[in-house]
């Protein structure tokens, strides 16, 4: 490789340094020894960024991108096909709300207006004070136990109007 094509190289991978903190490219680095090549680590490249970030950037993207040698319209095409891939900020809080067929029937419309009218915000907005940020989600995988919703990583199940209250005021 000609010198100049190197210095190239590695002024690239300089540049995405600048966008990736260190830990974000180790933990990239060890998805990437995972996967049989680079590219297929993109999916889990997002998450590392998004646990560090609280979302992905374009910025983000672009770095995403040079790092694993895909295009930012390829990464892009990943992040906005998963719906718990963030392309804008949200609260310290996500909160998914299940509408799925079995939710909805077991009250997911009265559950989805309590949250609305306590947290004064429609689904896709983030409240006043960037605590929670209000979103529905397709299925959360307990339809037996339905209407569900999560918060982070906490899935609540057998959801009323009346425990609202106090699972919100968990987050706080």
């Amino acid at each position: 490789m000609s010198d100049q094509k190197q210095n190239m190289d590695t002024g690239a991978l300089d540049d995405v340094s600048t966008k990736l903190t260190a830990e974000e490219l180790r933990s990239i680095d060890h998805e990437i020894q995972i996967v049989p090549y680079k590219k297929a680590a993109v999916i889990e490249a997002l998450k590392i960024v998004q646990q560090h970030r609280g979302w992905i950037s374009d910025e983000s993207v672009d770095a995403i991108a040079d790092y694993l040698g895909m295009s930012p319209a390829e990464v892009d095409s990943v992040a906005t096909f998963y719906n718990l891939i963030f392309r804008k900020p949200v609260g310290r809080h996500v909160i998914l709300l299940c509408d799925s067929i079995s939710c909805y029937v077991m009250g997911y419309k009265k559950i989805q207006e309590s949250l609305q009218q306590k947290l004064k915000v429609k689904f896709g907005e983030t409240t006043a004070d960037q605590c929670f940020t209000l979103l529905p989600n397709c299925c959360l995988g307990c339809c037996d136990r339905a209407p569900a919703l999560m918060i982070d990583e906490d899935l609540y199940q057998d959801i009323t109007v009346e425990m609202i209250d106090d699972i919100l005021k968990k987050y706080k």
